[in-house]
């Protein structure tokens, strides 16, 4: 199956239009998209697997993706020029990494999606997450962001090999 999100803030799933946050500086052509730029990558970018708080999901999430559940000290490479960039890592971390364990809840429930990842190009972006958006739907720093229950009914219809459609229109 493939999602889209929209630049315009839409998302679509099985027919339906729901709310999306993405990129709070808009869009930019994968080939184009740089670390910290803010802009969400078009194209299609494969779900590869779902992280989640057990302490808010004790069950896991209804899906058949791969799920993992968060520990406190994971984390996320985004230093270009560190070995594990675009990989998760353990925290605390030599080089620059995001802690995927957060104190909000917009970690909650992360989607890990297949940008620059296979293999990762320093500087080409990192930690290009589909993840819970925040109260009146701001800009992300790239990622895709849902609604609680709307990410929670895309990981229910989802399967292994979907992806989702980032596109400018």
């Amino acid at each position: 199956m493939l999602f889209r999100a929209h630049a315009d803030g839409r998302f679509e799933l099985e027919g339906r239009t729901l709310r999306c946050a993405i990129g709070k500086a808009g869009t930019i052509e994968a080939d184009d998209k740089r670390e910290g730029d803010s802009k969400s990558p078009l194209g299609t970018w494969r779900l590869r697997e779902v992280w989640y708080r057990p302490d808010v999901y004790p069950d896991g999430p209804r899906t058949t993706l791969p799920v993992r559940a968060t520990r406190p000290d994971d984390g996320w490479c985004d230093a270009p020029d560190d070995p594990n960039y675009n990989r998760p890592v353990a925290l605390p971390y030599p080089a620059s990494a995001e802690r995927m364990w957060r104190d909000d809840a917009v970690y909650d429930l992360v989607v890990i999606l297949g940008h620059n990842d296979d293999p990762p190009v320093p500087g080409m972006g990192s930690a290009i997450f589909m993840h819970l958006a925040r109260e009146g739907y701001p800009g992300t720093e790239g990622c895709v962001a849902l609604a609680r229950a709307d990410l929670e009914a895309v990981l229910a219809v989802a399967n292994p090999g979907d992806a989702v459609e980032i596109v400018a229109d």
